[in-house]
């Protein structure tokens, strides 16, 4: 990885004593350029921060130390915890977004993210189903980093989750519903005419189904929840036999 600059933003507190660091969290700047970005995130006035920017062409910022709290989720839930700027490391990845012009993540860009991402988990026991998009924590409030995010290449590089294999299912709406709360998505009612529970079924389909957006939910995007679920779960049990 590239030499990182510092860049030093004042929107920062401390972390509650105690909490763990268990999400990386991912975001786009929504901007037309990563200077932009680093300049409102640094912004007094504008009370927002992460932890670090990733420019289009690989350069690397760091705005706040990874042992503050850096403002970046804003309303958000996960997994039951509604303080997820306590427990997570965000990562702004430069991107015009859709306000200008939305455009897939360039190659070098992507590559600088990975080292970042693998030099962060090398410090801290984040695990692959807690690698996160801003969108999932926030559904129907955010979309970023969007559809075209190489979320499938980032867990092969042990960076996020993706199932080996899923196939076709057919799911009732309850099922559908513990799904979605299984892999940590905030679900009130097992109605998907619920507006929380319908959120959390397009931002699931964002993150796992970016190609389906055009399309209504249909068998193979239901193989994909539930092997996506069945998938988390093992592994949250697996980590919970070996004590982690």
């Amino acid at each position: 990885m590239s030499a990182i600059v510092d860049r030093p933003s004042p929107n920062q507190g401390p972390r509650q004593t105690g909490t763990q660091i268990d999400i990386l969290l991912l975001h786009y700047t929504d901007m037309p350029r990563a200077e932009d970005a680093v300049g409102r995130l640094c912004d007094p006035e504008a009370r927002v921060s992460s932890h670090y920017v990733v420019g289009e062409d690989g350069r690397v910022w760091r705005l706040v130390p990874e042992s503050q709290r850096a403002w970046h989720a804003g309303v958000s839930w996960w997994a039951g915890d509604s303080d997820v700027n306590g427990r997570s490391i965000g990562i702004e990845v430069a991107n015009h977004g859709h306000s200008h012009g939305y455009r897939p993540f360039p190659r070098t860009q992507m590559a600088a993210l990975e080292s970042l991402c693998l030099d962060i988990l090398a410090r801290h026991p984040i695990p692959p189903h807690r690698v996160l998009g801003h969108s999932d924590v926030a559904p129907g409030r955010k979309i970023d980093p969007g559809h075209l995010f190489d979320w499938r290449g980032l867990a092969g590089r042990g960076l996020g989750f993706w199932p080996a294999d899923a196939g076709a299912a057919t799911l009732s709406d309850t099922a559908i519903a513990a799904a979605l709360a299984t892999i940590g998505y905030r679900v009130e009612i097992t109605d998907l005419a619920d507006p929380v529970t319908r959120a959390a079924l397009w931002s699931f389909r964002r993150h796992w189904c970016p190609d389906s957006l055009d399309r209504p939910f249909d068998r193979r995007m239901a193989g994909m929840l539930k092997a996506v679920a069945d998938g988390i779960e093992k592994t949250r049990k697996s980590r919970c036999a070996q004590g982690g």
